[in-house]
Formats: C-alpha cells, structure tokens, sequence
C-alpha cells in the first residue's frame, strides 16, 4: 500500500493537562508531519523530519493550517435512536416508554436496521468520531447490521445487543436464555473480527430479571476481555425502582457487583446521583463512569460532578458521551462544550486542553485502548480527525482575536460542530469526503 504523509498542525496528549498553559502534557507540532502507511502511524513530528524518514513515492496530503488530532471517541451511544433524537418533553423512564421502544420495535426489521446503521456511522464520521461505543436493539439483527457496517469501513467500534427480559414492550424483549444464546453467536462471529470489539451489552437493572443478570454475569466470566455497558444512577425515579425490584441490594451499583459486572471494561452511562460508597466501588474494581451532559440536561436527570469524581481520593475512570438520542447532538464538540457548562454549574471549570485530552486520550485510556487508538504515537492505529477553526464567519472573525492554542482549541470546542471537520480519517483513508447530506 502508498504510504501518505499528512501535513499540517498535530496535536497528540500524553497525559491529563493541569492547566490551559500546560503544553508539556501535550505534544503539538506547527508544521507536524504524519506519515501513515497500511492503516498505521507509522512515523510522527516535525513535516520536515518525517518527510526526510519517509523515502520515495510517498504521497502528500497538505491541510495546512488545519489542525490533525486523534479521532473523536464516544463512550455511550444508541445506534436504534436516531430518529427519535430531539422528542419533546419526557424525562427518563417516560422517554424510553414513549419513544426508546416503540421506536427499537422496528429494528426486527433487519433491513431498517441495516439502513440506520449506515446512516449512523456516517454521522460519526461527518462529526470526526472515528470510534463508539454503541448500545443496538435487543435484536440479534440490528447487531449484525451494525458490525457490518462497522466492518465495511474498518472501523474500530465497541458494540453489543441489549438484553432486556421485563418491563418492556413484547417486540423489544427478549429471554435469559435468547440473551445468552444471541449474544454468544454474535461474540463468535464479530469479536475480533477486524476491529470490531463486543461488549455485554444488559440496558440496565431495570429491564433485566434477576434470571438474566446471571446470564450477562456467565457471558463476562466465559468472555473476560470483553467489555460491558450498561446504565446506573441517572433519574431518581430510575434509582427508587431499581431499587423496588432488588429490595436485597445495599444500592443501584451494588447490584451490577452482585452479578460480576464491574471491572476496568465496564462503562456505566450516566453516573450522575452515586452515593460514596458508590463512586468508592466503582473506583476500586477500576469502573467508568461515563458522563452525558447533553442528555442529562435534555431529559432533566441532573449535573454530573466531574471535577469531584476526579479529585476524590479514590478517583473515578470517567469517559464522554454523546448518549444519542436522549442526547441532543452527534458531535464530540457540542458534548464537550455542554461538559464545560455542566462543569461551571458545579463550580469549576475543564480547561481547553483537558477537553481534548478527554475526547481523545482520555476516551481511549476509558476504553482500555490507549495503546491503539486516542493518540498520534507511531505504531497506533490511523484515525485522524482534521480541524479547522474558521469554519464559520462567526468562527472566523474571532479567529482574529485568538493567539494560544488553549484559546484556539476552546473557540473549536464551543462554537464548532460538523463543519469544523474538515477530514476524518478511518484506518488512514479519508472517510468524511463524498459523505452524501
């Protein structure tokens, strides 16, 4: 395969940044080089140094003065909600009653499925995220639909069927055993392949019987290199009923430890009312909190503390979402930029640079995957996401105005959004151009 030597401004992480002024955490390049050979980073820093290592037949893409940083990643995600997106007037358990499953019914169509998969994982891409971790329907289907999809464009996704027994309409429901049964044949058949990842995917506590919380328990201890996704604490009324139906537990976290299912592959949606007996368990066994901020204050659930949650003594793993469709957009941007004022609310603030660590880095270390993706070290995977901080006039002319990286960064995080993508690269091969609208 051609190699191709991307130029342009770069920016990888490598560790948390303290401070907007702390660029030692980071490692940026005004004229970076990225050569990128059969879906690798295979050389990375100055244009000129990469260009002298590169030999001959190279080919030259030149974004400058665009910036080049790791694909986007999205920690919790529903593939199924894209037409349910923007619903009006609901809060949790009414919005999953009144649109979530009416709408995931039609996903026994296999071929609905295959179509808002496809639309899906374009609008992944249009928004620079080049990674997800995504919730399909109960049907076994909709997973195939999604990992092929996924596969056809090389892809890294982490993806699973949900499981869900009660308290759910008859066409979204499945059994223990079907559970176990659909998930086993989609882990044979999908985990490993190229790089599609499954994960054990019980929507919540809710919607599972006691029965098939034991048979996600049996499918992570068959499967231990597998991760597992599921939602705890974001309504109060999700918790009081949570609560109802497990009347043994000592809280909403307690029962997924009761059943095995935390561990540094777990991701936990949402997070958002954990007492600190629960942050403190969730912590030891090395879980992660995703945070939402889009769809927490859409459905009303609550802020998420994630300045304290990161500064407690035990800190916490933490992870950011989209959680499309109780989440308000697709993009990595806006959510960031929702983090930052759910984050004022509670007193602090996250600083540019951490706002890019998180949705890069941070994400990937969340994801157990730091060593492939979220970064741009030679030898990790190739997903690029190219950024311009002048995609709109209103962007332009404050662009005018902007002298430091943090400050740049923050005017892409705040107003940015789509057109801010300039490219996405999946696997080295641009993926954004030729997108249909």
């Amino acid at each position: 395969m051609t190699a191709t030597l991307l130029r342009g401004r770069t920016l990888t992480f490598l560790r948390w940044p303290e401070t907007k002024d702390d660029l030692a955490a980071c490692r940026y390049e005004e004229d970076g080089g990225l050569l990128v050979r059969d879906g690798l980073i295979a050389d990375a820093g100055t244009f000129e140094a990469v260009k002298s290592r590169a030999g001959e037949g190279v080919q030259l893409v030149d974004h400058r003065p665009n910036l080049i940083v790791p694909g986007f990643i999205d920690c919790h995600v529903h593939m199924p909600q894209m037409q349910v997106i923007a619903s009006y007037g609901a809060e949790l358990l009414d919005w999953l009653n009144t649109y979530t499953f009416p709408e995931e019914t039609k996903f026994r169509n296999a071929q609905h499925g295959r179509r808002i998969a496809r639309l899906f994982l374009d609008e992944m891409i249009r928004q620079g995220t080049t990674t997800v971790a995504a919730y399909c329907s109960v049907h076994k289907a909709s997973a195939e639909a999604f990992f092929a999809e996924a596969h056809s464009r090389d892809m890294l996704v982490v993806a699973g069927k949900v499981m869900m027994d009660r308290n759910a309409p008859e066409g979204v429901r499945d059994t223990p055993q079907s559970s176990y049964d659909d998930s086993k044949a989609l882990i044979a058949e999908w985990h490993g392949r190229g790089r599609q990842h499954y994960a054990i995917t019980p929507r919540f506590a809710i919607t599972s019987t006691p029965e098939q919380m034991e048979m996600a328990q049996a499918l992570m201890r068959e499967h231990p290199d597998l991760h597992m996704q599921t939602h705890l604490s974001e309504n109060h009324a999700e918790i009081a009923f949570t609560q109802e139906l497990y009347p043994w537990s000592k809280d909403y976290t307690d029962i997924y430890d009761h059943y095995g299912l935390l561990g540094p592959r777990a991701l936990f949606g949402h997070c958002i009312h954990l007492s600190e007996r629960e942050a403190d368990r969730l912590s030891e066994s090395g879980s992660v909190a995703v945070f939402c901020p889009t769809s927490n204050l859409f459905l009303g659930s609550g802020l998420f503390d994630y300045q304290r949650y990161r500064g407690r003594d035990k800190a916490l793993r933490i992870a950011t979402a989209t959680d499309v469709g109780g989440g308000t957009s697709y993009s990595m941007l806006r959510t960031m930029d929702e983090a930052y004022k759910v984050i004022a609310l509670n007193g602090e603030k996250l600083n540019p640079l951490a706002s890019f660590w998180q949705l890069t880095r941070g994400n990937a270390e969340a994801l157990s995957m730091s060593h492939r993706i979220g970064t741009l070290e030679p030898g990790t995977e190739a997903d690029l996401t190219v950024l311009t901080s002048r995609a709109t006039p209103g962007m332009r002319l404050r662009m005018e105005t902007v002298e430091t990286l943090a400050e740049e960064l923050f005017l892409i995080q705040t107003l940015g959004d789509d057109r801010a993508v300039v490219e996405t690269y999946v696997a080295g091969r641009p993926a954004k151009r030729g997108l249909e609208d």
